[in-house]
């Protein structure tokens, strides 16, 4: 008995496993699927180099007639200070010995400028130094008495930005902490990137809240003689 349940419990199993798995393919089929014709694991990429190459150039560059509809976007528009007047003390051009203002007005024989609510004054914060803005550790410093006049005036720039000539230098921990205790935040550039933003900021904020100080980009340090 137990021989035949066996028999017919292995002849049920042969078939469910027959009814789930699919017939097997032909030789043939087998073979085509082997080599790739029936399908391909790998995806297919088209080159299209040929069409392009077969399509005929532009015979003309005429868009058609220009188009009337108010929808267009007016890209003169999206400049929202476009329509306001710069500043008489914006920096039209950094000079190697001085600075050429948009009013006209020149800052020549190597000094150096401070723009201040809506005033230029020459400025040379070198004088006293030997000729040398940079100190023993390579930071760029001046003493207080260059920046004197901002102890005069009321209210104070909330922003000075500094321009230290042809290139960039870390200002000292003493001449920062001197402008912060003015209640004056510091931006260092070079000259040409400072006069740019002075100008752009000046423009939007107005010359009240923004100011410049300017070394020219021709500086050069004084040599030390030891």
């Amino acid at each position: 008995m137990a021989t035949i349940m066996s028999s017919t419990s292995r002849a049920l199993a042969t078939s469910n496993l027959r009814a789930l798995c699919p017939k097997p393919h032909s030789r043939a089929v087998y073979q085509g699927l082997q080599s790739g014709q029936g399908f391909s694991r790998r995806r297919q990429f088209h080159d299209s180099t040929h069409w392009s190459s077969s399509s005929a150039p532009p015979t003309s560059r005429d868009r058609g007639p220009k188009s009337q509809e108010d929808t267009q976007t007016d890209f003169s528009k999206l400049n929202v200070l476009g329509d306001t007047p710069a500043p008489a003390t914006s920096i039209d051009a950094c000079l190697p010995d001085g600075f050429q203002l948009d009013s006209g007005l020149k800052v020549v024989g190597g000094n150096g400028v401070l723009l201040l609510s809506g005033e230029a004054f020459s400025w040379r914060p070198w004088v006293g130094r030997n000729g040398r803005l940079l100190n023993s550790k390579g930071q760029w410093e001046c003493g207080k008495e260059a920046w004197g006049i901002l102890d005069l005036v009321w209210p104070r720039p909330d922003l000075l930005i500094l321009g230290l000539g042809p290139s960039m230098h870390p200002v000292s921990p003493e001449t920062r902490a001197h402008l912060n205790s003015l209640g004056i935040r510091l931006e260092i550039q070079d000259t040409r990137n400072a006069a740019a933003q002075f100008n752009l900021l000046a423009t939007e904020r107005g010359v009240g809240e923004v100011a410049a100080a300017l070394v020219p980009t021709g500086w050069k340090e004084a040599q030390v003689v030891r």
